[in-house]
């Protein structure tokens, strides 16, 4: 899949933009969004550092790091409405991660890269933290645990390559006791017991099913970078992120009888009184590729027990990644390819 994946391809050419815009066409930002550039491009890098990994010929670091250069030397701003933070989050996780693939990379000189991560540091970061300190001015629980988590994610990936302890520190401490919907006792508010196996309810579970996969797949990436430098939130609270898996695979996998109403389900209101008292059918069925990671670690790693994750990651094997699920920005959300990065014996 990944060979064959358009974005692969050493011949791809890069098409970044002076200013990345999610929410344009507003009083924030007259000028329209060109924000799949960035989802485009990102994607391309990353699956080309896969490449070069795997196979070791170097012609595909080449074409990544080029990718990643073509950005650093263009890009000097993201704009848009309050969109800009997930802009800002989703693409800086994804291109920190690119970029940590290939950063020992020996055609990619010192020089490039250190550029690349000041990139980092002063267009994605600010607006990361940012986010995560302010939400955009709106009550704490306005937005939904997405937008913490993407932005979550962004400024761990750009702590840990820029090996930056403080930036490293603040993420991570967001996970146990961050104010907004993505730290882990409000992404997860409330836990329920079905045949057995402990559930968690995702704060987006009453909103729809592709944004509660989404978190799935942020949560993810967020808690692999963290058990790469030492941090285990994978187990955190007696592995509360396999319950949110759990609750969200039992619900979508193809051919579930559950009914809506029979789904363990509690009341949730935020702050401006929106109020979910069901699980939403809404996009119910939604396969994003976020499952392989997160039943090989707990059922291959940890060794823990996992029912419905499993049946679920069967299901959508093999994973693809961007270009693999559609044009739209649901396909490029993950960077995917978790059956070839992430299966155990």
């Amino acid at each position: 899949m990944l060979i064959a994946n358009d974005k692969a391809q050493e011949t791809y050419t890069a098409n970044p933009t002076v200013k990345l815009i999610r929410g344009g066409g507003s009083r924030e930002e007259p000028e329209k969004d060109n924000y799949a550039r960035a989802m485009y491009d990102v994607a391309a890098a990353y699956q080309l550092g896969l490449r070069w990994k795997i196979s070791g010929d170097e012609k595909y670091a080449k074409a990544a790091v080029k990718i990643l250069n073509a950005w650093a030397t263009t890009c000097i701003s993201i704009s848009g409405d309050s969109n800009k933070f997930l802009a800002a989050g989703i693409y800086g996780y994804q291109f920190a991660n690119a970029a940590e693939i290939l950063r020992d990379y020996d055609g990619w000189s010192k020089e490039e890269f250190d550029r690349f991560r000041k990139w980092m540091t002063d267009i994605f970061y600010p607006l990361n933290k940012d986010f995560l300190d302010r939400h955009n001015g709106a009550c704490i629980t306005h937005y939904w645990a997405n937008w913490d988590m993407c932005n979550m994610a962004s400024a761990l990936a750009i702590g840990i390559l820029n090996d930056n302890k403080e930036i490293i520190n603040y993420a991570l401490n967001y996970f146990k006791v961050g104010t907004g919907n993505g730290s882990i006792n409000n992404a997860i508010p409330a836990l329920h017991t079905y045949e057995g196996v402990v559930i968690g309810q995702g704060q987006e579970s009453g909103r729809d099913q592709g944004h509660a996969a989404l978190t799935i797949s942020l949560y993810g990436a967020y808690c692999q970078m963290a058990y790469n430098i030492g941090v285990d939130f994978f187990g955190y609270q007696s592995n509360k992120v396999l319950a949110m898996g759990e609750y969200a695979a039992l619900y979508n996998l193809k051919g579930s009888k559950i009914a809506d109403a029979d789904m363990p389900f509690k009341q949730y209101v935020n702050c401006n009184g929106e109020t979910h008292t069901i699980v939403s059918n809404i996009a119910r069925g939604d396969a994003r590729p976020s499952w392989e990671l997160i039943y090989n670690h707990y059922a291959k790693v940890k060794k823990v027990p996992v029912k419905w994750v499993k049946e679920f990651a069967e299901q959508v094997r093999p994973e693809g990644g961007g270009g693999n699920y559609g044009p739209n920005s649901g396909g490029y959300d993950q960077l995917g390819f978790g059956t070839l990065m992430y299966t155990q014996e």
